[in-house]
């Protein structure tokens, strides 16, 4: 891949780099290089000491294609790019860094790197209960021919880690970075991490311009509400940032790895999406299986995206090797275990062995042709040459005649099952799921048919990602519209006081929701496209790990959001009016709601600004109001608490 001819660093930004507003966007930036005798080597890291051992040794495992599935390149250059998700480990700072559900793993096998020239080595025995964070890293990795190199050439890649999967950020920034650090060095990283430090904090849902050298990034952040957060305390403090399940802007992305190419990598597929819509809905084990990391990767990041709006809380591994401690964790439970909810992509077929037991396989992509550094500057991640679409026209998808040669391949295909796929790379599924959801096949006959041109294919493309996204993102938010009464807000009744609490939101039991849903019907919109079964989904999909996540998340937007209109409304009601029509056992009931919110409010005044501080004045006056109106012998009552006496008493 080149850079653009138009792109340069500009002026010299400022050497001295502020870590902490690198840190908003980047962890680290690492060059690993693959060493014939030493394995994975670690020639640089900025910032320093940004990981552990452990996560040094999974970063450099996971920085390289996996040898056993690559055919030979015989061009001089190779360049790809792709990303994995790792478990952090070890002694890290845990500010800022996202969570999610544990996996136990056990590390019994020592494995080797090197870091700057040294062997690694690490032997732990590690337990779950302390490390649910992750870890994303963006790979531009270059694979040089040089028949006057060891093995004929190398292999060296360009790392971003993040604590973000802001894919639409680093898949551009790595376009620029990577083959300025192959022109450059070394100060590659610290022009880039200079100019990165300068950006904005991180806004998710929004569109962002971030400058790099004379060029600008125009990219959108995917929204809060997609993005993998578990802890409660930083759950409460996003809630007021999520937008409402029906976004009016549709320019605004939906969810999780919008960017990615749903079309180019599952075309050959494309009938059973809505059996993988299923699969990743109610949070079943998937492994997608793909020639090269980008399309594995591509696969992975299609399926996430798949479900948008609803947040996707299964684990996902977009790039995952044989040599992640948690590979042998899931090589154990072949004994009548239970593989653990999680989209798994991998390129070496030796998982195919390994982990044959797996309920759901999926095949995808296509073994690329040799090719050029050009190659990375598609548009599409999916790696498959460009020309007419293989196989059946995308036109006739929905209107299959039968042929014995089809039927006979059908055949062998499910005889041979995904072992098949050690001789022949096919596009299948492999599942004994029952699909709810019928394929759409008006939307099928939508799609556009590529050409033979590579910039047509790639205009066609986005066409075709345009029809699918919206479909799938129908579809889904219709399936989760049934849950919307459990967050309506009660907005104060015209004419009611609003200083009461107000009432709380309508509690949540899964029995009671199926039996009221089984009565009233699944709506029109999935009754065409679904079997009579449809009860059964909501059911798998309640028992899922997906659901309570969400379902938590969008309460708390709810709750949130109503409390918010219920201060404005306090801050802007004369608590006069109500005074008087009040009984006495309704002033008291007030008052001791009005203390409760300005004790609340007085908590946040350090930290919320004017607005919390005007917000106090005006319950600290309403509450001096309800104190005036009290019976005498109950205000002495009250007074003889020092804190309360303090409230009504200062102005």
């Amino acid at each position: 891949m080149s850079r653009s001819p138009s792109f340069s660093l500009k002026s010299e930004p400022s050497p001295k780099v502020d870590n902490e507003s690198l840190h908003r966007w980047i962890v680290a930036f690492y060059v690993i290089r693959f060493d014939l005798e030493q394995g994975q080597v670690v020639e640089e890291c900025y910032p320093a000491g940004c990981l552990s051992e452990d996560e040094e040794l999974g970063t450099a495992f996971s920085s390289f294609p996996d040898s056993v599935s690559q055919n030979q390149n015989r061009s001089s250059i190779h360049d790809c790019i792709f990303f994995f998700r790792i478990r952090r480990r070890g002694n890290v700072d845990a500010a800022n860094v996202l969570t999610s559900e544990i996996v136990e793993i056990e590390r019994d096998t020592p494995q080797k790197s090197a870091t700057n020239g040294k062997v690694l080595q690490v032997l732990s025995n590690h337990k779950s209960g302390d490390d649910s964070r992750f870890l994303y890293g963006f790979v531009f990795n270059r694979q040089r021919h040089d028949e006057r190199l060891k093995r004929g050439g190398e292999q060296k890649s360009v790392v971003i880690l993040s604590h973000s999967p802001f894919s639409s950020v680093f898949r551009p920034l790595l376009q620029i970075m990577g083959p300025l650090f192959f022109d450059i060095g070394k100060k590659a990283l610290e022009h880039i991490a200079a100019y990165v430090s300068l950006w904005p904090p991180p806004v998710p849902g929004k569109l962002m311009e971030l400058p790099i050298g004379n060029a600008t990034l125009k990219v959108n952040l995917p929204p809060v509400q997609s993005l993998p957060l578990d802890e409660k305390k930083m759950l409460e403090e996003s809630a007021s940032l999520m937008v409402p399940l029906l976004a009016t802007n549709q320019s605004i992305p939906l969810g999780l790895f919008h960017e990615a190419d749903l079309f180019g990598i599952f075309r050959g597929i494309l009938l059973q999406l809505w059996v993988l819509w299923e699969l990743v809905l109610v949070g079943e084990p998937v492994l997608i299986i793909a020639p090269t990391p980008p399309q594995c990767c591509e696969a992975v990041a299609g399926l996430v995206s798949l479900v948008a709006p609803l947040l996707c809380s299964i684990d996902f591994r977009p790039y995952f090797t044989i040599h992640d401690p948690e590979f042998a964790h899931l090589n154990s439970l072949q004994d009548g275990g239970t593989f653990p909810p999680m989209i798994l992509g991998v390129t070496n077929l030796f998982f195919l062995k390994a982990l044959r037991n797996f309920p759901h396989i999926v095949s995808v992509g296509s073994p690329v042709a040799n090719s050029s550094r050009a190659n990375v500057v598609s548009g599409s991640s999916s790696g498959r040459p460009t020309g007419r679409l293989e196989g059946l026209g995308v036109q006739q998808l929905s209107l299959r005649k039968f042929s014995p040669s089809s039927l006979l391949n059908a055949v062998k295909l499910r005889r041979d099952g995904p072992l098949g796929l050690m001789t022949e790379h096919k596009e299948a599924v492999w599942t004994t799921y029952g699909a709810t959801t019928k394929p759409d096949t008006s939307i099928l006959n939508r799609l556009v048919d590529a050409g033979t041109l590579a910039r047509v294919e790639e205009s066609m493309s986005v066409v075709n990602n345009e029809i699918l996204r919206r479909h799938f993102l129908e579809l889904t938010t219709n399936f989760l519209s049934p849950f919307g009464p459990y967050f309506k807000i009660n907005t104060p009744p015209e004419g009611s006081s609003p200083f009461v609490d107000p009432p709380p939101l309508p509690p949540f039991k899964a029995e009671e929701f199926l039996h009221t849903l089984a009565a009233r019907g699944p709506g029109k919109f999935l009754s065409k496209r679904m079997r009579s079964n449809w009860l059964d989904l909501y059911r798998r999909f309640l028992k899922g790990k997906n659901f309570m996540p969400w379902f938590s998340r969008r309460r708390a937007v709810a709750e949130q959001e109503q409390h918010r209109l219920w201060k404005q409304a306090r801050l802007k009601t004369d608590i006069h009016q109500f005074l008087s029509k009040m009984s006495e056992l309704e002033v008291v009931d007030s008052f001791n709601a009005i203390e409760r919110h300005l004790l609340g409010e007085l908590q946040k005044s350090g930290t919320s600004g004017q607005d919390s501080m005007k917000s106090c004045q005006k319950l600290q006056e309403d509450l001096q109001a309800v104190f005036s109106v009290l019976p005498k012998d109950m205000q002495q009552l009250l007074l003889l608490n020092p804190e309360r006496a303090a409230l009504v008493q200062e102005t």
